[in-house]
Order: structure tokens, then sequence, then C-alpha cells
């Protein structure tokens, strides 16, 4: 499974290290980026999602701090103009889902940024990150051959630039976006975390209530979730509407009863 928040010690590097991929689209109400992650031998995905609306073009999730130039090259593949977006929403405040915010706020600053009430300021800086928090809490129970990796990530977690929320979301809020979607509160991963199903049930996009591993869904990261039991609780409320593709942050796109990978 990926390990999304330890995977590296420190943020990936752009430039060289980094490579944008042509995205996947799924209809004409929604598009997946493909952010492509490299830090020395290792690789990581993510995926982001773009809802069309009829007055609006949402993104979901921004990737790691320093992906507003590789996010830019893949909207324009998908023929989208970085100044359409009309809003960001965030899943919740883990930095690969919300670290590059604060450079897209700059860039764009008509994008309004949206979040969950608990999520909020943790997001805004007005409290400590939580996945902060843990860390420096892991960090005194790490072997002293892995406290300079800790020591990094916290340094990394420390550097993620905050950003202020325009509004913020809740659960049952019903939005035109690809063609209509409603947000979903899946608690678990982090106590604010939100995801976003369409009304049709033709997709649910998880952030990281679910991740696709293995040829199926299951939890992100259990040993770091900041509430396991709430995180199973929404694992299985995401699978009981049985959505047509669950579009994972990790892991791609899960359709069909047999796992297998959207087209």
């Amino acid at each position: 499974m990926t390990r999304d928040f330890f995977i590296f010690s420190e943020a990936p590097e752009m430039g060289e290290r980094i490579e944008a991929k042509e995205g996947v689209i799924m209809g004409e109400t929604y598009k997946i980026l493909d952010f492509t992650y490299r830090y020395g031998k290792s690789e990581q995905h993510v995926y982001p999602v773009v809802l069309l609306g009829e007055r609006e073009t949402v993104l979901i999730d921004c990737g790691y701090p320093g992906s507003l130039e590789m996010l830019e090259l893949q909207l324009k593949r998908h023929n989208i103009r970085p100044e359409s977006i009309t809003a960001l929403v965030l899943t919740h405040q883990d930095d690969d889902h919300m670290g590059a915010a604060a450079e897209i706020k700059e860039a764009y600053p008509a994008i309004q940024v949206l979040a969950s009430a608990k999520e909020e300021p943790y997001i805004s800086g007005r409290r400590k990150n939580l996945r902060l928090r843990q860390a420096e809490e892991l960090q005194e129970r790490l072997p002293d051959e892995e406290k300079a990796l800790g020591a990094q990530f916290c340094e990394r977690l420390r550097s993620v630039r905050a950003v202020t929320p325009d509004g913020v979301l809740s659960a049952g809020d019903q939005f035109d976006w690809g063609g209509g979607c409603e947000i979903l509160d899946t608690p678990g991963h982090t106590l604010g975390h939100i995801s976003i199903r369409s009304l049709n049930n033709e997709f649910m996009i998880t952030g990281d209530a679910a991740v696709f591993a293995d040829r199926a869904l299951t939890i992100a990261n259990p040993e770091f979730c900041l509430d396991l039991e709430e995180a199973q609780k929404s694992l299985e409320k995401l699978i009981q509407y049985q959505s047509c593709r669950y579009i994972c942050y990790h892991g791609g796109v899960f359709q069909g009863v047999d796992g297998s990978r959207g087209p």
C-alpha cells in the first residue's frame, strides 16, 4: 500500500525528478490528472480530479508543495485553462493533498479554496497540523537509526505553507460540479476528511478515505489514521454506495466488482 505521508522524508523535488503524465479522461463531466513524483528510486503517483460544471470548474486536491507548474501543464493537456478553475476543494490537511494550495491561490487569486469546517483550522494554520503533531509524537519512539529521517519528515511538514479557506463544506452540500455531486463526511484518516460522490453514482472521489491497492478498496495507511475505527466506518460507507468508479487519490480508478482499472 502507498504510504502517502511517510513515503518521502523530504518533499519530492520538482524539476528533473518530476514528470507530468497525461491524465485519463473519464467522460465529459470530470477529468483525472496524474501527478508523478520522483525522489531517488522512489516514484509516487497521485490523482487530483477536475469536476466540470455549468458555471464552475473545480479542482479536487492539488499535490505536494511545488506542484503548481505540473498542475498547469496537466490542465493545458486537457484543454482546461488554469485561470478557468473557480474552486479548489481540499479533502483534508495532509501535505500531498493541500501542499500546493497556497501557491495556486497566489497565482490565481480568484480561486475559492474550500474545505470542511473541521479541517479548516489546520489548513489555515490556526491550529497545528495533526499529521505534524502525530509525527512529532512518533519521533520520540523511533529507533536511533530512523530518527534522522523522522526529523526530516517533521521539518517537511513544518515547511508547508498554510492557506486560508474561503468557505467551508458540509455533508449533504450539493453542487452541479461533475454533472451533480454531493459532499460526504468520511472521517478517520483525519478528523474532518471529506469525499465527493456524483448524484447519479457514476463516480466517488475518495480522497484518502479509500485507496486502490491489491485490486481492492482499502484503508489508507491504517497505522497512521487519526481514528482507525472511524476510518473503517468511512470505507464501508463508501463501498455501500456501489459507485460505478471510485477515483482514489492513491491507486487510481477502481471500477467494477473485479477491481479493474478504468479506461
